[in-house]
């Protein structure tokens, strides 16, 4: 069956239309996953009005409200990794490394309280966002255990993976702490003991 291609309005496609409300829909499902006190149920008619946009426009996007969450999970870990890592890429020192990506991700966070909320609520540990969890622990895990290989020339094995399953384990409550007031440090504090951390860690000599 052959599909009616979407039409151009205002000198925009209508596959521009349609991605830039995929777009409305991600932020506003990041809003409402992302608020304080966490929204597990989220609902399509819900995120329909928080977005500003009718139903029939949600489902040409998503097949229902757990793709939609997952999305905007991906969505979220796909910016801070990509942005970490670009910043981590672009610096020569090792040591230098280690402080620019941790500042990148506390950065990150910090901006935007609902990226962290996202990643580390516990309201959301009972959906679906689960599993989607342990992967992106298991990404950031394997992201850190590269660069150890890669700058710090840790051989690869079991002490690497508890290593880096350590690290980021650590950071993730630290952040949680953090960003539910229970730590009391500023982000430069957080960044620079979390660096020190890091660093003083075996196999990854300063």
């Amino acid at each position: 069956m052959a599909t009616t291609p979407l039409r151009v309005y205002g000198g925009v496609t209508g596959s521009d239309r349609q991605a830039g409300r995929r777009a409305v829909f991600i932020e506003a499902g990041l809003e409402l996953l992302g608020a304080p006190e966490g929204e597990p149920n989220l609902t399509v008619r819900g995120v329909c009005r928080q977005a500003g946009l009718a139903n029939r426009y949600f489902y040409e996007n998503f097949r229902d409200r757990d793709e939609l969450a997952t999305a905007v999970y991906d969505h979220v870990v796909d910016e801070i990794a990509t942005t970490a890592l670009d910043a981590v890429v672009a610096v020569e020192d090792p040591e230098l490394k280690v402080r620019t990506g941790l500042a990148t991700i506390v950065r990150l966070i910090a901006e935007d309280p609902r990226r962290g909320r996202l990643l580390f609520s516990p309201f959301l540990a009972g959906t679906p966002l689960a599993h989607r969890r342990t992967e992106s622990t298991r990404l950031f895990t394997q992201l850190l255990g590269t660069q150890a290989r890669q700058v710090y020339r840790v051989q690869v094995g079991v002490r690497l993976e508890l290593l880096s399953s350590f690290l980021v384990g650590g950071l993730a409550q630290t952040l949680t702490s953090w960003l539910d007031g229970d730590l009391q440090a500023s982000e430069s504090e957080v960044v620079e003991w979390c660096s020190e951390i890091f660093l003083a860690t075996s196999g990854f000599p300063q």
